[in-house]
C-alpha cells in the first residue's frame, strides 16, 4: 500500500516558490483587515466589560474571521503561479437533482467524462471558496476551505463531497460561457482541511500541508500556516491588551477601607474572562471528454 508521505515524496517540485518578503505588506493589511473591527483591543475590552455574552459572541466570529483568512491567503499565493486562473468571487454552482443522483448512485468512473450545462438551473446550489483553472493543463480543482473537520460528522463529510463533484459537472461549461472561454478537461474537487486532521487524500480530504500541490508553488503550505499563526498572535495581543485595560479600570474604581488601604482586588473584582484565547475559441468544449473526481496527488515528471 502506498503510504501519503511516499506519494508527497513522489510529487514533483514546483518553480514557482512564495517568497515571504515579497508578500509581507500584502499579509499585514490582510490581517489587520480582518482583526482591526471585530477583534481590536478596543472592541474586545467593550465585549469583556460587557459580560460572558458579549465575549461569547466575539469569540465565535474568530473561527468565521480565520475561514476569510485563509481562503483570502490561499489566493494570494495561488496568483504566483502564472499559469493559474483563480477564481474568488462567489462562483454560485448549479446544483441539480439529476446531478446528485448521478453522483450518488454510480461509480466515478460512470460519470467522470460528462459535463452538464451550466445554464440549467435548480433550488439548490453550492458556492466553493475558490477555483484554480491551469491553463497549460486545463485541469480545474474545485476547493472548500475548511478551518477545521474535527466538529464533523462522516456522514456530512460524505453530503458535501456528493454536494461538490455534482456541482462539478456543471464546471468546464461554466468556465467557458462565463469566463473568457476557459477550457477545463478535468475537474477535480478537494476539501483543503487546515487542521491537518482527518485526511483522505485519495478520498478528495487534503491536509494544509499539501497545499503546495493543489496551486503548485513551492513552500504554499508552510506560509499559510504561518499566516495562520500571526492571525492568533494578533488576536492575543489584543486580546492581553484589553484585559489590562479593564483590570486598571477596575482599580481606578476601587473604594479604599477607612484605614486608607485599598480593598482587595480580589474582594472587588468580577472573575477573570479568561487568561487567553483558545486557538481555534468560439465554440463549446467537445462533451464527452471532460472527466471529474476528487484530487489526485501529482507524480515526479508530470506536468
Amino acid at each position: 500500500m502506498t503510504t501519503i508521505q511516499s506519494r508527497v515524496s513522489a510529487a514533483p517540485t514546483y518553480s514557482p516558490i512564495v517568497d515571504l518578503d515579497a508578500l509581507e505588506s500584502r499579509f499585514a493589511i490582510l490581517i489587520d483587515e480582518l482583526t482591526s473591527h471585530p477583534f481590536s483591543a478596543e472592541a474586545l475590552s467593550k465585549a469583556l466589560a460587557g459580560g460572558i455574552s458579549e465575549a461569547g459572541t466575539i469569540l465565535r466570529s474568530i473561527p468565521i474571521q480565520e475561514g476569510r483568512l485563509l481562503e483570502r491567503g490561499i489566493a494570494l499565493i495561488a496568483d504566483l503561479n502564472p499559469d493559474l486562473v483563480v477564481l474568488t468571487q462567489n462562483v454560485r454552482l448549479p446544483v441539480t437533482k439529476a446531478a446528485l443522483e448521478l453522483v450518488e448512485k454510480n461509480d466515478p468512473k460512470h460519470y467522470r467524462s460528462l459535463t452538464l450545462d451550466a445554464e440549467i438551473g435548480g433550488r439548490k446550489s453550492y458556492t466553493p471558496d475558490l477555483i484554480t483553472v491551469n491553463r497549460k493543463t486545463k485541469l480545474a480543482h474545485v476547493v472548500d476551505v475548511k478551518r477545521s473537520l474535527g466538529s464533523y460528522e462522516v456522514s456530512r463529510i460524505n453530503e458535501l463531497k456528493s454536494r461538490m463533484l455534482a456541482a462539478a459537472l456543471v464546471v468546464p461549461d461554466l468556465l467557458y460561457r462565463e469566463h473568457h472561454r476557459l477550457v477545463a478537461e478535468e475537474v477535480c474537487v478537494v476539501i483543503l482541511n487546515a487542521e491537518n486532521q482527518r485526511s483522505d487524500i485519495a478520498g478528495g480530504v487534503w491536509p494544509l500541508s499539501h497545499l503546495d500541490h493543489l496551486v503548485e508553488v513551492a513552500g504554499a503550505g508552510k506560509v499559510i500556516g504561518l499566516l495562520r499563526e500571526r492571525f492568533h498572535a494578533r488576536i492575543n495581543e489584543n486580546w492581553m491588551q484589553a484585559r489590562h485595560s479593564l483590570a486598571g479600570l477596575k482599580a481606578a474604581r476601587v473604594p479604599a477601607h477607612p484605614s486608607g488601604e485599598c480593598a482587595s482586588p480580589n474582594q472587588s473584582e468580577t472573575p477573570d474572562m479568561g487568561a487567553g484565547l483558545i486557538e481555534e475559441n468560439d465554440q463549446p468544449p467537445a462533451r464527452g471528454h471532460i472527466r471529474v473526481g476528487f484530487a489526485r496527488m501529482p507524480r515526479a515528471g508530470a506536468g
